[in-house]
């Protein structure tokens, strides 16, 4: 594997997903709470567009996350439906501060 694949900021053995969520109209001003509630749901967003709300998650182990987006997410009142996309890489503004400060 080339070098420049391999982050040494990543959590080894995390996988972190996006969920995008479409809500029943009647769970539109409720659902966000309950997502945010669930165990590897890190944080829930209400959105605009044709989704009504999009959840981070990570979780210790990539089975888990299954368990997580069909056992307690889909479960839960008022979900019509998700999208889960499984994410590769976590880029971020802080990761590129970090790799740019020489400790000054």
């Amino acid at each position: 594997m080339p070098e420049f694949w391999q982050r040494s900021d990543t959590v080894p053995g995390m996988t972190h997903a996006v969920v995008l969520i479409k809500a029943e109209r009647s769970a539109l001003s409720t659902l966000g709470d309950r997502l945010a509630d669930v165990d590897g749901v890190s944080e829930a967003y209400s959105i605009t567009g044709e989704w009504d709300y999009i959840a981070i998650l990570r979780v210790p182990e990539h089975d888990g996350l299954a368990e997580l987006v069909t056992g307690r997410l889909a479960g839960l009142d008022g979900i019509e439906r998700t999208y889960t996309m499984v994410a590769f890489q976590v880029f971020s503004k802080h990761d590129l501060e970090a790799m740019f400060s020489i400790g000054a």
